[in-house]
Formats: C-alpha cells, structure tokens, sequence
C-alpha cells in the first residue's frame, strides 16, 4: 500500500458513497476523491448552505453531476431517522466521518454528551439503520474515522456521558476509543453472520483540518488550530488511510490504517494497530449493548460472537 494515492483508487463508477461531516476537512476531500472516481457522493451536512457550498466546489474541481447534498445532524437521533428513511436503493460505502474535537460540555438534542453523542452514537446509529441498504450492494464497504487520541482513551461506563466531571480532552478520547470498539465489534459480528459488508477504521494523523474549529474562539481552540497549520500534513494526505479503508480491495472486516511515520502523524499509508485495550471484547460488548439502549436503534440479527 506504499504509493497509494487518491489517483490510485479503483474506478467508482455506478457506486453510491455517503460521507458524513462532507462540506469540509477529510470528508470534503473524500467526496472530491469519490467523485473524480465516477462515483455518486451523497454529502450528509448539518449545515444545508455549507453543503451546498461544497458541493458547487465539488462540481467545479471534477465536473461531477450526479453527487447530491442530504441534510443530517448527528446530534439528532430524529435526523438520523428521517435520513436513513429517507434512503432508497444500494449503499455501496458509508463513510462515517463527522465529528467534534475538545468541545466545551454541551448535550446533543436527546441528551446526550455531544463528543460521545455525535462522534459514536450518531454513527451507531445512521450504520444500523442504513445496514439494510449496505446489504444490498454487491460488495459495501463502512469505514469508521477515529483518531491518534483513541491511545489516550477509555470507557468509563459510570460516567459515560461526563456528567460529574466533564474534561474535554477525555471526553474526546473517550468517544474516539469508542469508534474503534464500534468498528471492530460490528466487523466480528458481520463476519460471524457471514455477511458481505466489511467494516474498517482509519485515523489521518495529524491533518491539518478545521475541526479545531469546534473548539470554539478560545486560547485553546486558537492555539490548536495553529499548532495544526504549522506543524500537520496537509488534509489530502490525511483523508489516504481513509481512501484506502473505504476503496482498496484487499481490506477485511477489522483493519485499521493510518500514517506509517513517526508516532503515525504522517506518512505513507499503512495497517495500524490500535491500543491494546480495543481487543477486550466484554467492554465492546458492553458499549455496544449501551449503544443500542441509548440510540434505540437495534442489530437484532447480529447477535455478539
């Protein structure tokens, strides 16, 4: 995988790609590499203006006319059901993207801590509902974002949405760890059940993107996004662990890629491996159980392996 570009995709011809959180940062450089490929981008935005926005860039850089932008708010479990309801045909990869990084504490619209809400139980949920969509495409593909600070994460099942004690920091790692429990225990359970669609996750590395930006106008949220400017890869090498997740042919269910340089910040596109502490299966378990009781939305026949 040494050498792989966004050019080095397969063609997307005739294949549909949702990409959450597409009107900026990773996603936005996911569609464009989507679209350039043949593919049908659907951008999923909270924001409709800024998606529309991106998707008239879109446009503009590929000469694409088949891409669409849907609106969905991950902090909404209402949102995520009226999207996947509204969903009608195959799913050929869901890349679930969107996210928040070291925000001060505030609660999604169901109540939820919103680092935890949006960036794990709003994927957990769009996943299982458009579950029946990816199934039937002939090969589909869910990659899960995470990120460098999943090594720095844990589950406190006590406390999960930081009620008595909110660290942002924490909470962020709390909910990147999150996604490579979801990832990894949804991949056993699909290939248990002999199930076609291959689940996998990526981390970019440092890349220099606008989710400091979620940080809000403060010392802190000024200081990272300039730490980011000066010292991060640019984001069109951050989205290749991505890319090669959601395209490459040889990935299977439970892959993780990022970078390949030092502390994986950088680099050339590689298989990773995750903190050790995402192999204890009775903390996915776990999660996954409170996942489904606080989102609502049940794998009913993927039962645990």
């Amino acid at each position: 995988m040494n050498g792989f570009r966004a050019e080095s995709m397969p063609d997307q011809t005739g294949r549909h790609v949702v990409i959450t959180g597409a009107n900026s940062g990773l996603g936005f450089q996911a569609s464009l590499a989507f679209a350039a490929k043949g593919a049908r981008v659907t951008l999923a935005c909270r924001n409709p203006e800024r998606g529309e926005a991106a998707l008239a860039q879109l446009r503009e850089t590929t000469g694409s006319t088949q891409c669409d932008v849907r609106p969905l708010d991950l902090g909404s479990l209402k949102s995520i059901r009226a999207f996947a309801a509204d969903w009608s045909g195959p799913l050929d990869v869901l890349i679930n993207n969107a996210g928040l990084m070291a925000t001060a504490r505030a609660t999604t619209a169901d109540g939820f801590e919103q680092q935890l809400g949006i960036n794990h139980l709003g994927h957990f949920a769009l996943s299982g509902l458009l579950l029946p969509a990816l199934r039937t495409a002939t090969a589909a593909r869910v990659v899960v974002v995470s990120s460098l600070a999943h090594k720095r994460g844990a589950i406190d099942f006590d406390d999960l949405m930081s009620q008595s004690r909110y660290r942002r920091w924490r909470a962020y790692s709390q909910s990147k760890i999150a996604n490579l429990y979801f990832a990894m225990e949804f991949g056993r359970r699909l290939q248990a059940h002999d199930d076609r669609v291959v689940v996998a996750a990526a981390h970019p590395g440092l890349a220099n993107t606008n989710l400091p930006a979620s940080m809000g106008r403060n010392s802190m949220g000024i200081a990272t996004g300039v730490f980011m400017r000066l010292m991060a890869q640019p984001g069109q090498w951050g989205v290749l662990p991505v890319l090669y997740a959601a395209a490459a042919a040889d990935v299977t269910n439970g892959d993780f890629y990022g970078p390949n340089g030092p502390g994986e910040t950088r680099g050339e596109v590689t298989m990773v491996a995750p903190a050790a502490r995402v192999a204890d299966l009775l903390v996915a378990r776990r999660l996954w159980d409170a996942s489904e009781q606080l989102t609502g939305v049940a794998f009913a026949d993927l039962p645990p392996v």
